[in-house]
């Protein structure tokens, strides 16, 4: 399974902008995150920006499943490589 189709619409165009927008958002925060480490900040404000990165990975994998979900919707003679299982151990792994 890839993300999104080779052969873009608009709409897919704009779905992976919106989740590589969110991926270098996290990234960001991350870096951050790893800089108050190292400059001793308090425990709580670390814990509070590591799950804000948390929950920013967490949202673009459900994007990314949502994306070729609405995908298989729309081109079910394109999504035989797709079975319930395998959806259902994508959402699960993101939980």
């Amino acid at each position: 399974m890839t993300f999104l189709s080779p052969a873009e619409s608009d709409s897919s165009a704009a779905q992976k902008t919106a989740v590589l927008h969110r991926m270098r958002r996290a990234q960001g925060q991350l870096g951050g995150v790893i800089r108050m480490i190292e400059e001793g900040d308090d425990c709580r404000s670390i814990v509070t920006q590591l799950a804000a990165v948390s929950k920013a990975l967490d949202r673009a994998g459900f994007a990314i499943i949502a994306a070729n979900l609405a995908e298989c919707i729309a081109n079910p003679a394109n999504s035989n490589e797709i079975d319930q299982a395998g959806l259902e151990r994508l959402f699960l792994s993101l939980a």
